[in-house]
């Protein structure tokens, strides 16, 4: 995102809204106001670089447990739209694994398993707790991780990719239009969740 034939240097000139959260009992157009609220301040710590903004995603598949609990209904970012943030379509599809407490095992934390990287012992307790076997002294971690995974009956699911929205920052509409999104054509905004996906 930026002036044409310019690209804008990551979490100085533009950001992701990695999660956007507001607790159930906040009163009405809580959410409009405080993500307005969060633009200004970006705004006025100097984020916008002359062409810069926040990019945020809504994870359109529903999540449940292995019991059939729903704990994510699925969003199609109501919120973004509803405050003018510019559909850029679907991110990039892929497959994830569902726990059986109907949480992600990201890529990021699987590689910190395999590679035994910082944090690795959070994401094997997590396992643990779910019902996966402790690692024994001098174990390949990606053969216990693959291990670990079929004992807990994680699923493997396709994700269509989340949704993308994207918000120009600028004080004026003005300063907002001069910013290039790098979309040829916009997409209708999407209106429902996708369907729940089948395990592969």
């Amino acid at each position: 995102m930026g002036h044409a034939g310019t690209q804008k240097e990551p979490y100085a000139e533009s950001l992701e809204c990695s999660r956007f959260v507001l607790l159930d009992e906040c009163p009405a157009n809580s959410e409009s106001w405080f993500l307005a609220r969060c633009h200004a301040e970006l705004l006025a710590s100097g984020v916008r670089g002359g062409g810069g903004g926040v990019v945020s995603f809504a994870d359109p598949v529903p999540r449940r447990t292995a019991s059939g609990t729903l704990i994510m209904p699925g969003h199609c970012g109501r919120i973004y739209q509803a405050t003018n943030g510019i559909y850029a379509g679907r991110a990039t599809a892929r497959t994830i694994k569902l726990l059986p407490d109907g949480t992600v095992l990201n890529d990021r934390a699987a590689q910190k398993v395999r590679r035994q990287e910082q944090g690795h012992q959070y994401v094997e307790a997590r396992l643990i707790a779910l019902g996966a076997p402790v690692p024994r002294a001098g174990c390949d971690p990606a053969v216990w991780l693959r291990e670990a995974l079929t004992a807990i009956g994680a699923r493997t699911v396709r994700h269509r990719g989340a949704h993308r929205f994207i918000f120009p920052l600028g004080r004026n509409r003005r300063q907002r239009a001069r910013i290039k999104i790098g979309i040829d054509a916009r997409p209708p905004h999407p209106r429902r969740p996708d369907p729940e996906p089948a395990a592969l």
